[in-house]
């Protein structure tokens, strides 16, 4: 995820000054550091005179950078301990992160999607830090958001900002063509139709993805509908893409180009592609959030502020608000942590309810404290997403998860290949469901 502030001004999510978490060893799951760290001072800070290395995943922008300048000063003034931090572009992470488990050089911490911690723990690259989660601030945090960071009993992260997605349109153009927000799914399409019929054939009325991040749209509509990726029974996944609700989701996914909402040239574009266009006024709607912003005012060339934009919740084709895939950013300690206990104080002061405050409303997050996450129905900013994490849904909690949405992109061929007359409905799904279970079950 890339984050920076949204332009409207948000109160509800301010920073809740509760104190900084204390740097202790109490905070740690490892107790004691590591050999080769270096002594503490005789008197002063306890990590005086250390350095750990922390990573950031994107890339940096002036929102995020003052962010992590003010954590890591106060890290250091309460525990002595300097702090090197390296952003990774996002087009890096896997590969940094594959380097770094197979023993390169890697970092205390990292941030981390939810959605890879069972993978890399899996890769035995992530410390346990059940403990801390267990005391303070921290003990607050819902469990609900501890679902993919907990695996056999034990906790390898902690949630920094949670993530949900709603449908950034150009409130200029609904203005102009008046246009009202949409409430039903009838609407969005009606709404799509009449942004390409005044602004041209190739304006994206409503942005199909089908790219590397295609699920977050496609599972909106497949939930909406009762539908499920895989389920667990016994040991063993079992695919449900096959079912008569997902399919009806996949239906309304693949209807976007079929229907001619959105372009068939343009099958494989990711989030990323549709914001560059929607900056260059070649798209009406799409499924985003509040990080994409920044990306859109830069590459419009400032064209394209808050004051042109909003969001609203997806609605459901089958009525209400569809739900959004429960994503958001974590913090973890990494396993080759030179000191773990270290790592665990940095951990612990970032995830504090002032710093995890900040880190989600100066990025466009939702709060992972359920205080301030109520207070959000009363701002106008991000109202839509709080609405959309209220039924927010996760992908299957397995760590070969990735290789089916990603790596081998299985739903987006199975939807290319539907959209492209080359398949039935019916037979892709039934290939896409054999190749889930084949991946999930290995």
């Amino acid at each position: 995820m890339k984050f920076a502030r949204i332009a409207t001004t948000t109160a509800a999510t301010a920073a809740l000054a509760l104190g900084l978490a204390a740097c202790s060893g109490s905070d740690s799951s490892d107790g004691a550091a590591t050999s080769g760290a270096s002594a503490p001072a005789a008197s002063g800070p306890k990590f005086a005179g250390q350095t750990l290395t922390m990573w950031r995943l994107g890339d940096s922008n002036p929102a995020a950078q003052k962010y992590m300048d003010e954590l890591n000063a106060a890290f250091e003034k309460e525990s002595g301990a300097k702090v090197n931090l390296e952003w990774i572009p996002w087009p890096q992470v896997n590969d940094k992160f594959t380097a770094a488990a197979a023993g390169g050089a890697g970092p205390d911490v990292t941030e981390i999607g939810n959605d890879q911690v069972p993978l890399w723990q899996s890769q035995e690259a992530l410390s346990p830090i059940t403990e801390l989660v267990q005391s303070g601030d921290q003990a607050e945090i819902p469990k609900n958001l501890l679902g993919l960071e907990t695996i056999d009993g034990e906790v390898y992260a902690v949630p920094w900002g949670a993530g949900s997605r709603a449908v950034l349109y150009r409130k200029d153009w609904f203005k102009d063509l008046g246009i009202e927000i949409p409430k039903t799914w009838d609407e969005v399409v009606a709404a799509a139709k009449k942004i390409q019929e005044k602004k041209g054939k190739d304006v994206d009325g409503f942005a199909f993805n089908g790219g590397s991040d295609a699920n977050h749209l496609l599972a909106a509509f497949a939930w909406s509908e009762g539908g499920e990726y895989a389920v667990k029974e016994g040991d063993k996944w079992v695919g449900k893409v096959t079912d008569p609700a997902f399919k009806a989701g996949f239906a309304t996914y693949t209807s976007l180009v079929t229907d001619g909402l959105s372009s068939k040239s343009r099958l494989t574009q990711n989030t990323v592609d549709i914001r560059k266009r929607f900056a260059n006024d070649k798209v009406g709607m799409y499924l985003t959030a509040g990080w994409d912003l920044p990306g859109i005012e830069e590459d419009s060339k400032g064209k394209l502020k808050g004051d042109k934009l909003g969001f609203f919740p997806l609605p459901a084709k089958t009525g209400g608000e569809a739900p959004s895939f429960f994503g958001g950013n974590d913090i973890t300690v990494w396993g080759s942590a030179k000191n773990k206990e270290l790592a665990a104080a940095y951990v612990k002061m970032a995830t504090n309810k002032e710093w995890a405050g900040r880190y989600a409303s100066e990025g466009g997050l939702l709060p992972i404290y359920p205080e301030a996450l109520a207070k959000l129905k009363d701002d106008p900013a991000q109202a839509p997403f709080a609405a959309a994490f209220a039924k927010a849904k996760a992908f299957p909690a397995d760590s070969n998860w990735t290789e089916a949405n990603e790596t081998k992109a299985v739903l987006q061929n199975a939807a290319r290949s539907v959209i492209e007359g080359k398949a039935s409905a019916d037979d892709a799904l039934a290939k896409a469901n054999g190749e889930i279970e084949e991946i999930l079950n290995q």
